[in-house]
């Protein structure tokens, strides 16, 4: 199987979803096992449909181009290629597929559950060092009463009469250009081959009840604001001994006081007084695993930067830690005691009057080194 969506499909990377779905169309036609004779036909089928699964839907294709198909490592990975192949084949085509004979189509089958999907605030701390928390969900789950059958206690599902328990019709279709046979499933019994004729009074034949659920989520060290987190299988069941769906947990990271993040870095405005700017000095600043010192060299500028090297965000992909950037900024006081002002006036008569202009570019140039841009 090919790694790469785009070449399965045979699409560029900037490809609009008219295209995506116009080359999955092409291949689909080529591929079905019902028509081809190649003996790998059923396994490119299933290339293409996963490729297309992935890339006819925005958000699974926005997290593809970015980590491509194994993810992020401790985020779960995503789950891509999910769904059934022939389920999409028919969604794109119609029970049809727009040429006869494609039964597999519309057959029933396992179906995967629904997939939920919740947000939860993390701090900035928790989103750096990682987190174990608590999510409240509520998902539909099969009826503990009658253990997923739809039928009261004491009775069970007969047969279903219009399907005699296959679980899907036949309809043949004449037409100019020959008979077509059109599979859908039993509308009677919903595919599963059974039906109720004494229903659970819990959920009413339905099979299902809603239920308030807390699931305990890891939360990996080094997650940024946006991201969404996979829990298999604590999703909705699926049916006809389908597997569960899986629950989607999109990260919101509280902005901290006093850092700000750059992919790895973190990043923090600290003032100094123009005395410790122009003497020197040893201050005492903030990071994520405590004060640190840092000495402040005479002459420093406004827009200086130190940087404290492991002090950052762990990587996800991959082992370490960036670094922490102080931008020191020079404070000028905005009222003087009289004292102040004569020393002040004393030291202006020392430097003189001359106005240096600087280049506005080398203060950028400066930011961008430090910062690696």
């Amino acid at each position: 199987m090919n790694d790469d969506y785009y070449v399965t499909l045979g699409v560029d990377r900037g490809a609009g979803q008219e295209d995506i779905k116009k080359a999955y169309r092409q291949l689909a036609r080529k591929y079905h096992p019902d028509v081809s004779s190649e003996p790998d036909s059923e396994d490119r089928f299933k290339e293409v449909n996963e490729a297309y699964e992935i890339l006819s839907d925005p958000e699974k294709r926005a997290m593809y181009d970015r980590y491509g198909k194994d993810g992020p490592p401790g985020l779960g990975g995503f789950d891509f290629g999910s769904r059934d192949p022939f389920d999409i084949f028919s969604e794109v085509f119609g029970n049809l597929g727009g040429f006869g004979g494609f039964g597999r189509s519309g057959r029933p089958g396992p179906r995967r559950g629904n997939d939920l999907r919740t947000n939860i605030s993390i701090s900035f701390e928790e989103a750096v060092f990682g987190v174990d928390r608590e999510v409240e969900i509520r998902r539909q789950e099969l009826c503990p009463v009658c253990d997923g059958t739809g039928a009261e206690p004491g009775t069970t599902p007969e047969t279903c009469p219009d399907c005699g328990g296959a679980g899907q019709v036949r309809q043949v279709q004449n037409t100019l250009l020959g008979s077509f046979v059109n599979i859908t499933t039993c509308p009677r019994c919903g595919g599963q081959g059974k039906v109720v004729r004494t229903p659970c009074q819990e959920c009413r034949g339905s099979r299902r009840v809603y239920a308030n659920r807390t699931i305990e989520v890891s939360i990996p060290a080094g997650v940024d604001d946006g991201m969404t987190i996979r829990v298999s299988g604590q999703g909705e069941p699926g049916d006809l001994n389908g597997p569960s769906g899986n629950l989607y947990i999109t990260l919101n990271v509280k902005p901290h006081k006093y850092f700000k993040r750059r992919d790895t870095d973190v990043i923090l405005e600290m003032q100094i007084n123009v005395a410790q700017a122009a003497l020197g000095d040893t201050v005492t600043v903030p990071t994520l695993d405590g004060d640190r010192q840092i000495t402040v060299p005479d002459g420093t500028q406004s827009g200086a930067i130190f940087r404290l090297r492991g002090l950052g965000i762990p990587q996800l992909r991959g082992s370490g830690r960036g670094d922490q950037l102080i931008v020191a900024q020079v404070a000028i006081p905005k009222r003087l005691s009289d004292e102040q002002k004569d020393l002040f006036q004393q030291l202006g008569a020392t430097l003189g009057t001359e106005v240096v202009i600087e280049d506005k570019q080398s203060f950028v140039d400066r930011v961008k080194e430090a910062l690696g841009l």
